[in-house]
């Protein structure tokens, strides 16, 4: 199955060496930006079929993470057979359990809506806590920081 490599606005640079050592470029993106200050991102390449890499940090602001989650819409409803997501930088991740009354579990509700926007697979970097991991619906490959220094 073919592959493409998209990226996020917030991860282009990475997105770029990952696709240079995979010995593709990047797929294309267009950015619609409303006066009101939406954004719509649009894959410019047809995905169907397709095995769908996007590369996208979700460190503040919050727009990097709506990208995202627009970016996997976007790509499911193009018919994409997988759409994995790459996230460098999981933010929010701190935010991982309930240390007081009235606060949100920001780690999990990322994780729902991240499942729910339709990624089939999550690949991310040392996660703040293990708990996260059973947080998120989709299959998660966590790349530790110690597999890059002493391969296994």
């Amino acid at each position: 199955m073919a592959v493409k490599i998209f990226s996020g606005r917030a991860s282009t640079y990475l997105a770029e060496k990952i696709a240079d050592s995979y010995g593709d470029i990047l797929g294309a993106v267009d950015y619609q930006q409303f006066s009101d200050g939406e954004m719509s991102p649009f894959l410019k390449e047809s995905v169907r079929g397709h095995d769908v890499f996007i590369v996208q940090s979700t460190f503040a602001p919050a727009d990097n993470f709506l990208e995202l989650l627009l970016m996997i819409d976007g790509a499911k409803r193009a018919s994409a057979q997988t759409v994995n997501v790459i996230i460098p930088y999981f933010g929010y991740a701190r935010q991982d359990r309930k240390d007081r009354p009235r606060v949100s579990i920001a780690a999990k509700l990322f994780a729902n809506l991240i499942s729910a926007a339709g990624a089939s697979r999550i690949i991310t970097c040392d996660l703040h806590a293990d708990q996260i991991q059973g947080f998120l619906i989709s299959r998660l490959i966590t790349l530790m920081e110690r597999t890059f220094l002493f391969p296994i």
